[in-house]
C-alpha cells in the first residue's frame, strides 16, 4: 500500500511550514573560532569533527534555523566551536533586502529552560555553604510561600518539578515576570495544583523564581550577582548571565518561529506549560524587557564556548584550569534522582529530573544513545547543554529557530546521535562515579 502524501498534501504542508531559502553552497555562512584545536587532543580524527559538523549542517538545510551553532569539548579540549547562518536579518519574517547579520561564536545565545539547570547549580552551592537545606520548607526561607498549604513544599521538590505550582493561570500578564519582587508575591500565592511530591510536572517559569528568591534572602544579593561572584568570574564566563547587558545586545542572536504550525494537543500543551501560545512566547523572547529582566528558568544568555566551560566544569567534579567551583560531592548530590520516575503531567513524557538537571539514559535519550551517564538540559526544544563523563565530553548546542514539528527533528536527532557515536563511551560507570568522589583533605 503506497502511504506518500500526495502532491496536493506536500504544497500545503509548504504554505505551511516557515522557513528561510538555504544556499547550494554554505560554506560562506560558516564562522570557526580560533579556540578551535587540533582534533588529536581531544582524541579525534579530523575526519570525525567533519562528520558531525556536517550533521550540523544538515539540521541548517532543513531551513528551519536561520542560525546554528556548537561548541563540542572533548578531553578538556575544544575540538568543535562553531556556527553557520545568520544571527540577525535571514528569518522566515524578514525581507530580502533587510541587514543581514552572520552568526559567529562569539554571538550571544538565549538558552531558555536550559536556564534551569545553571539556577539550580547556584542552589547547590548554597547548600554547599550550609545556607540552604535541600529539606526545609520552601517557606522556612519565604514565609508567604506557605498559603494554601505549600508550607511543606520542600526545596528539594521545587528543584525536580514536584512543587506543585507548574503553571501560571492562563490570561496572566506576561510583564509580571519582568517585575522580581511582583513576580515572586504572584507566585507565592498560587493554589497548588496537588500536594507536595505527589506528581511530577515540570515547572516552566514558576520554579525558578522561587529559587533565585531564596538565593537572595540567604545572601542578600541578587541572583546575577551571586552567580558572578561564585562562578563565572572565577571561570573567566564574561557574558555568562540571566539577560543580556546593554552593550552586549548588538551581539545578541534573534530567535524565530519557524515550522509548522503547532496543533491541538501540543498547543493545549504549551498553553498550560507557558500559559501562552508558542509563537507568542517565541516574539516576547526578542523582546529588550525580555533580556532586561532575570528570568532563572528561562533567560540566561551565553556563547556557546561559555556554556560548554561551565559543563565541563562540571564534569570535572567542580573544578576547571585550577579553580574550584563546587565539591564533587556536590555535583554527585545535583544528579541524583529523587525517586521512581514517573511520567510528567505537564509535558505527558517520562522526564528523568534529578535535583535540578535531566538525566541521560539506556538505551535513547535526549543526550544520545547509551548516554546513561550524561546530565544537562534543553531549552525551548531545540537547544540542548550536556555533560558527558562516560565519553569526557561537554557540548553546547545552539539554534535561532523555534519549531515545534518540522523536518528539523530527525536532523536534530540525527546529530545529538553522531555525536555520541564519534565520541565513543572511554570510561566505565565505575570510573565516572569516582569523578565525584569526594575530595581529599
Amino acid at each position: 500500500m503506497h502511504l506518500a502524501p500526495s502532491s496536493f498534501v506536500k504544497s500545503r504542508l509548504a504554505r505551511l511550514n516557515r522557513s528561510i531559502s538555504i544556499p547550494a553552497d554554505v560554506s560562506g555562512l560558516v564562522s570557526v573560532s580560533p579556540r578551535e584545536g587540533d582534533p588529536a587532543g581531544g582524541g579525534l580524527t579530523e575526519k570525525e569533527v567533519e562528520r558531525i559538523w556536517g550533521r550540523v549542517e544538515d539540521l541548517y538545510r532543513t531551513g528551519l534555523h536561520p542560525a546554528a551553532g556548537l561548541c563540542l569539548i572533548r578531553g578538556g579540549r575544544v575540538v568543535l566551536d562553531r556556527t553557520i547562518g545568520h544571527a540577525r536579518g535571514n528569518g522566515p519574517e524578514d525581507g530580502p533586502d533587510g541587514k543581514k547579520v552572520l552568526a559567529s561564536p562569539e554571538t550571544l545565545f538565549c538558552w531558555f529552560s536550559a536556564s534551569k539547570a545553571v539556577t539550580a547549580m547556584v542552589v547547590h552551592l548554597l547548600v554547599e555553604d550550609g545556607k540552604i537545606h535541600l529539606l526545609d520548607p520552601v517557606s522556612h526561607y519565604l514565609p508567604e510561600f506557605a498559603v494554601h498549604g505549600k508550607g511543606n513544599v520542600t526545596v528539594q521538590q521545587m528543584l525536580c518539578h514536584r512543587g506543585g505550582i507548574p503553571m501560571i493561570p492562563t490570561g496572566t500578564d506576561p510583564e509580571i515576570l519582568y517585575d522580581w519582587d511582583r513576580a515572586v508575591a504572584f507566585l507565592s500565592a498560587l493554589k497548588p495544583a496537588h500536594g507536595p511530591g505527589r506528581q511530577v510536572a515540570y515547572h516552566a517559569v514558576t520554579g525558578g523564581y522561587i529559587l533565585g528568591e531564596i538565593v537572595r534572602r540567604v545572601t542578600g544579593k541578587e541572583l546575577n550577582q551571586v552567580l558572578k561572584e561564585r562562578i563565572t568570574g572565577p571561570l573567566g564566563l564574561p557574558t555568562f548571565a540571566y539577560g543580556v547587558a546593554k552593550k552586549n545586545m548588538a551581539r545578541l542572536a534573534q530567535n524565530h518561529f519557524t515550522g509548522l504550525p503547532v496543533p491541538f494537543p501540543a498547543s493545549t500543551i504549551v498553553q498550560r506549560a507557558l500559559c501562552l501560545p508558542w509563537e507568542r512566547v517565541v516574539d516576547i523572547s526578542n523582546q529588550p524587557p525580555f533580556y532586561q529582566s532575570v528570568i532563572p528558568s528561562a533567560n540566561l544568555c551565553s556563547t556557546n564556548w561559555e556554556m560548554a566551560r561551565f559543563y565541563q566544569m562540571l564534569l570535572n567534579g567542580g573544578e576547571l584550569d585550577g579553580v574550584r567551583i563546587f565539591s564533587p560531592l556536590t555535583i554527585r548530590r545535583a544528579l541524583m534522582e529523587p525517586g521512581k520516575r514517573y511520567v510528567d503531567r505537564v509535558l505527558l513524557l517520562p522526564i528523568p529530573y534529578s535535583l535540578g538537571l535531566i538525566r541521560g539514559g539506556f538505551p535513547i535519550s535526549l543526550f544520545g544513545v547509551n548516554a546513561s551517564q550524561a546530565f544537562g538540559h534543553s531549552g525551548f526544544i531545540n537547544c540542548i547543554s550536556w555533560a558527558d563523563p562516560s565519553r569526557d565530553i561537554a557540548v553546547a548546542l545552539q539554534n535561532t529557530g523555534k519549531p515545534l514539528l518540522g523536518s528539523h527533528i530527525p536532523a536534530l536527532v540525527n546529530l545529538v546521535g553522531s555525536i555520541t557515536h564519534n565520541c565513543p563511551r572511554i570510561r566505565s560507570c565505575r570510573q565516572v562515579r569516582r569523578i565525584y568522589e569526594p575530595v581529599a583533605a
